[in-house]
């Protein structure tokens, strides 16, 4: 089977999250000389592949075979890869089949690796990866086999393909402020307490706030409002209640506490509430590592240049492997359609990328 041919089959899998289509027992039976663990849990389905090759160090891939919902719009069958302009249209070319279809091709063809070799994968990373990676790496805990270094296969290339690899991500916290207030006649605003005006006293200082400068690895943690709504639709009435919510991609240099600091002593002269709640933490994988050094030769070798790191973007199931103590960098294709309708992605690409994944392979 051609790097195109597995490519086509992935993608054909209407592997819409959680669900894996049917995807996790072809990929079983593709690299049928690995072994092979389910850790499925409620509707989510995980599959761990590993083969020991030698007593070398423990190297994992890691990867989502879900996808989210095509939407409205597509120029063809999203669940058909439809090939136009060199470039191979359907959900998940980018986000990401066309990562792990890569690193499944590399682990077929290795040779001289000399040390554990796995892959982990999931049919939840899209929704609320509760049960998902997460789940698989607790259980390689309790049986003492969590790999040393990871590569999550995330499309993180930029502007051309292998520019841009990530050694960190950011983390994200999100905020629900409520203020309550007094509702009464627009005629009559003394009789009442408006929070749509108390809120306006220091929205100036909430919206777009720093609450860091950034640094080499991270820019800065910044307070983005997603939405602030209030009162019945009426011109004539003043509002009882308001409510905002808002995200912070944070730095390793704020906490969940700064924000519940920052955000309190602000509204000290309100009747409020704050809830935060901490999706994903941030974290960085030291530039000496070598899984870092090891990713940038092959890069070099295979695409001739070596990549700018980045810490940017979203969060990816790359934040639970560092929780566990393992050194994780991210490596995919181009990012520019993920996500969007027509999404799509060259197979030369794909073709580079399991080429650059056999280079690491075989480096260790």
């Amino acid at each position: 089977m051609t790097t195109q041919e597995l490519f086509f089959k992935l993608l054909r899998y209407k592997s819409i999250t959680p669900n894996d289509d049917g995807a996790f027992c072809f990929i079983a039976d593709y690299l049928l000389e690995y072994e092979h663990k389910r850790v499925d849990i409620e509707d989510t389905k995980n599959l761990f592949i590993y083969k020991k090759f030698g007593d070398g160090p423990h190297l994992s891939f890691v990867g989502h075979i879900d996808v989210v919902p095509p939407g409205e719009g597509w120029s063809s069958d999203p669940f058909e890869p439809t090939i136009r302009d060199n470039k191979i249209y359907a959900r998940g070319t980018q986000d990401m089949k066309s990562g792990v279809c890569a690193f499944l091709r590399a682990m077929k063809q290795t040779k001289k690796f000399n040390g554990t070799l796995c892959a982990i994968l999931t049919s939840d990373e899209e929704g609320d990866a509760t049960h998902g990676t997460i789940e698989v790496l607790k259980y390689l805990k309790k049986i003492d086999f969590l790999p040393n270094y990871a590569i999550v296969a995330e499309p993180t290339s930029e502007d051309k393909f292998g520019d841009t690899i990530k050694i960190g991500r950011r983390g994200s916290i999100n905020g629900v402020l409520h203020v309550k207030g007094k509702q009464g006649h627009a005629a009559y605003p003394k009789k009442a307490i408006n929070p749509i005006n108390q809120i306006a006293e220091v929205l100036n200082k909430i919206a777009g706030h720093y609450f860091d400068n950034g640094d080499e690895n991270f820019a800065p943690s910044e307070l983005v409002i997603t939405d602030i709504r209030a009162g019945m639709q009426m011109t004539n009435v003043t509002p009882n209640e308001l409510s905002m919510m808002f995200n912070v991609r944070n730095s390793t240099n704020t906490n969940k506490e700064d924000i519940k600091k920052y955000v309190s002593n602000l509204c000290t002269d309100f009747d409020y509430s704050l809830k935060l709640t901490q999706n994903s933490i941030p974290f960085l994988t030291d530039k000496s590592s070598i899984i870092v050094e090891v990713l940038q030769n092959s890069l070099k070798s295979i695409v001739g240049s070596r990549a700018k790191l980045s810490t940017s973007g979203g969060t990816s199931d790359a934040r639970y492997l560092s929780q566990f103590g393992i050194d994780t960098i991210e490596c995919g294709v181009i990012n520019d359609r993920i996500h969007g309708v027509d999404e799509r992605c060259s197979i030369d690409e794909v073709e580079r990328l399991e080429k650059i994944f056999l280079h690491v392979i075989d480096s260790f």
